[in-house]
């Protein structure tokens, strides 16, 4: 009952403990006790109950009783890091048991060698205890060790043996009552489903199983290690550390597993690696290696030595030291049969390369490269890596080249899979170090045009292709419906002074529920992906110019396409002029307001300074047409309009050539109508709408009460033209929650994500809704870059805060340009032109920017 229902059984022992029972009876209830305790609380007290119930098993002279409590016992000394301790109980157990109870004791004998990580042994113990426990008939110990063998085989990189285990499992499990087995079952699944790459299946699994975890009231140390691997494979590392050290520190406070803890601690350590924190990953990795040494997990103990000296080489450190103990990592991994081998065999590889030791490079190299042609994607990615890397030290780059194009064909396919634009965009940053090494070569080639079709491949890909619209799930429309209603609540009670700490607890769950049921969407089939083209961009722009912003090794590069060609130009450094557009965005924030006309021409200066940094040369040779700005994540907050070369211009700005090549060939709806959304709070109460709405007789207006949510989204759908003034908050924790403020709440991105066809051409006349916020390779999550794959071809939208009664007269002069037949930027650029000369309505002008080829 322990695994069915654990409260239940804790309850029964304790009963019959308190009915003085037998020594036999007494032993079984101090076993329940102990297990429970080991499993899901203090294991100094587990190791009380189950050293009682073992010497009154002896008392009641029953041989296999005593077999079965040692084996009990086993597992806890060697979950409390007593392995030797632990491996001596098993010894007495095999010895004292017999038939059916020696083949139970076998099984938890081969649970602790997976735990140690010593899988032959493992391997060899379930061989021995599966004919038995199947010929008793015993469904409930049969199920789990062919689960256990599953666990092993997935350990060793053999998913489809793991797989075919797990499914014969499962058919036994529904025949039982072990709820906790069961729950353990999909789990279990969950990380089969990740090991084939499937990362939706996975997120899926593991947030099932901690729902059937969650009613029984039991903890998930284990779900949470699997969860961090998955969550880090998605590029999500602050959440996988955040979920690590949430888990950590409660293992801590009820005296939990010392194995979990470590286990815990490696995971960690890759989290905090992976989001940049290197100094943490070293101590957690280094706490790791002790626990696992001390554990006697040698298999372990050499995965957290790998993570040691990856978050060392990320600190900066390179050393002959840390190539040799790479490569021995690497051998002893390779001698388990660990998946990880190939990926310490790039690391030693990649440090001799920095240390110019090139012959040592190519040894390990050549042994990482092997894993390109199989195994799930991350394997295959890191086996291009090291191709590309030995290409690069043999001086060619036509197999640089090649080595790139295969191991970022595989990371599409592998991208495609996700629904989720979120999980799509961070996945993006297992190809950064193949894209940067084909821009590199693309660069030494000399041939602009090469730069920029490189540059291209793994820039704003998740435009490439519309996410997966959310399904009609009853439980993700509520929890949206209850998260806006949660957020709508707290925001009334901060404005009256109200205490929030309660609502900000349930927004912040809801948007926990939100963000999982969005992640277990699958994606399109592989190979699904848009391609970009050189010459039908060049011929799309006609007498136009694009002007792609290529950073290679920290320097600007300028790519300007246009006439039939593509011309490079050497720009300035990529910090000082993210340093440059940071300061710009500070004055514009202060020139919103009244009384800070004195900064104007400080922020024009700051304007001809980021010309200099991010145009240079290629300025006279913009010609007199319309211009397109493509520039890197890095530089999306750089109010363009504001650069002396490109004031009077009409001026685009879009995340990727490719990208503004399908907006400038999305057809606009046949009956597109227009759409006029004016939500709460705003200092003028939107004050063009009602002008607007005289001006488009045939509009729908949606203001006061109207202006809910569920009716927006359904007038937006198939529009023509949108216009919404509504408070924005752009959310850079979190850019899919980022929102417009609606009469029931906020209109998130989440919201737009499950229209049909979002509207042809889209106004947000709100503050900040241009902000996106930077992630994986060179991807842009937020308002608008969610529109853009649903059928928007053009946005307009802001990238700081702005002046509510400034925004009326540009407003008002853009909808004159549009219903003169100009696009938006043209529109855009004479409702600039038409503004009063003061600071703030020009910083107003200059804050909004055309996004798209609407």
């Amino acid at each position: 009952m322990v695994f069915a229902d654990p409260g239940e059984a804790r309850a029964r022992a304790e009963h019959v403990l308190r009915s003085g029972p037998s020594p036999l009876h007494a032993s079984v209830a101090h076993q329940v006790l102990g297990i429970w305790q080991r499993d899901f609380g203090d294991l100094r007290i587990a190791l009380r109950h189950l050293r009682r119930a073992r010497d009154l098993a002896a008392r009641a002279g029953s041989a296999d009783r005593e077999a079965d409590v040692l084996a009990t016992l086993g597992v806890a000394l060697v979950h409390a890091g007593r392995t030797r301790q632990g491996l001596a109980s098993f010894e007495r157990g095999v010895a004292r048991g017999s038939g059916h109870t020696r083949a139970r004791v076998l099984y938890r004998r081969a649970y602790v060698w997976w735990v140690l990580g010593r899988h032959r042994e493992a391997l060899e113990d379930v061989r021995r205890a599966l004919p038995v426990l199947r010929q008793a008939a015993d469904d409930i110990w049969t199920a789990r060790a062919l689960t256990l063998r599953a666990t092993v085989h997935l350990a060793l990189g053999a998913v489809d043996r793991a797989v075919a285990d797990f499914t014969a499992a499962e058919r036994l499990w529904d025949t039982t009552g072990q709820e906790h087995d069961k729950a353990d079952a999909v789990e279990s699944r969950g990380l089969a489903a990740f090991r084939s790459g499937d990362i939706p299946a996975a997120l899926r699994l593991l947030d099932e199983a901690e729902e059937r975890y969650a009613k029984l009231g039991t903890p998930t140390y284990n779900l949470s290690i699997r969860r961090c691997e998955v969550l880090r494979a998605a590029g999500l590392a602050p959440e996988a550390l955040a979920e690590a050290d949430a888990a950590i520190a409660e293992l801590d406070r009820i005296g939990g597993q010392s194995t979990r803890k470590a286990e815990l601690l490696l995971a960690a350590s890759w989290a905090a690696r992976s989001a940049g924190d290197a100094h943490t990953a070293i101590a957690r990795a280094a706490v790791a290696v002790r626990l696992f040494a001390a554990q006697r997990r040698t298999w372990w103990e050499t995965h957290a030595r790998l993570e040691l000296i990856e978050a060392r080489v990320a600190a900066g450190r390179r050393s002959g030291r840390l190539v040799a103990d790479a490569a021995a990592v690497a051998e002893k991994l390779a001698s388990f049969g660990s998946p990880a081998a190939p990926e310490a065999s790039l690391l030693a590889g990649r440090i001799a390369l920095a240390l110019g030791w090139t012959a040592d490079a190519e040894r390990h190299l050549a042994v990482a490269a092997r894993s390109r042609y199989g195994g799930p994607p991350p394997a295959r990615v890191t086996g291009w890596a090291a191709q590309a890397l030995r290409a690069r030290a043999a001086g060619s780059r036509r197999g640089v080249l090649e080595a790139c194009r295969r191991g970022l064909d595989v990371l599409d396919d592998h991208r495609m899979t996700l629904g989720a634009s979120e999980l799509r965009a961070h996945a993006t940053a297992q190809g950064a170090e193949l894209a940067a090494l084909a821009q590199e070569v693309g660069l030494a080639q000399g041939s602009p045009r090469r730069l920029l079709a490189w540059s291209e491949r793994w820039r704003a890909t998740v435009l490439s292709a519309p996410p997966t619209r959310p399904p009609d799930d009853p439980a993700l429309l509520s929890g949206l419906t209850a998260y806006r209603e949660i957020a709508a609540r707290a925001e009334a009670a901060r404005m009256e002074g109200r205490p929030v700490p309660a609502l900000e607890r349930e927004q912040r769950r809801l948007e926990r529920e939100v963000r999982s049921r969005t992640r277990h969407m699958g994606g399109a089939a592989a190979g699904a992906g848009y391609r970009f083209d050189v010459d039908r961009l060049l011929d799309r722009l006609g007498d136009g110019r694009l002007v792609e912003l290529v950073v290679v090794d920290g320097r600007v590069h300028v790519l300007l396409c246009g006439q039939g060609r593509v011309r490079r130009f050497a720009g300035g450094s990529l910090d000082q002029a993210v340093a440059e557009a940071g300061h710009v965005q500070a004055a514009l924030r202060r020139l919103a307001h009244p009384g800070a006309e004195a900064r104007l021409p400080l922020v024009e200066e700051a304007g001809r300074r980021l010309q200099d940094l991010l145009l240079a040369g290629a300025v006279p040779h913009l010609g007199s047409g319309p211009v397109v700005i493509v520039p890197p994540g890095a530089l999306h907050q750089v109010p363009w309009a504001l650069l002396p070369a490109l004031r009077e211009r009409v001026l685009s700005v879009s995340p990727s050539a490719g990208s503004w090549l399908r907006a400038r060939e999305t057809e606009p709806p046949p009956e597109g109508r227009p759409v006029l959304v004016r939500g709460p709070g705003l200092a003028t109460g939107g004050a063009e709408v009602p002008e607007l709405a005289g001006r488009y007789g045939t509009a729908t207006v949606l203001e006061d009460d109207e202006a809910r949510v569920p009716r927006v989204l359904a007038e937006l759908d198939g529009a023509g033209l949108a216009h919404l003034a509504a408070h924005g908050t752009f959310r850079a924790d979190s850019p899919l929650f980022s929102a417009l403020r609606m009469a029931d709440g906020p209109l998130i991105v989440h919201d737009f994500e499950r229209l049909a066809r979002s509207p042809y051409r889209i106004i947000l006349s709100s503050c900040e809704t241009a902000r996106l916020a930077s992630v994986g390779a060179d991807e842009l999550l937020g308002v608008v870059t969610a529109l853009l794959p649903l059928g928007t071809a053009g946005v307009v939208a802001s990238s700081a805060p702005v002046n509510d009664a400034a925004v009326v007269p540009l407003m008002l002069a853009l909808h004159k340009g549009l219903g003169a037949g100009l696009s938006l930027a043209e529109a855009l650029r004479d409702a600039r032109a038409a503004l009063p000369g003061d600071a703030v309505h020009q910083a107003t002008g200059w804050a909004f920017a055309a996004f798209g080829a609407a």
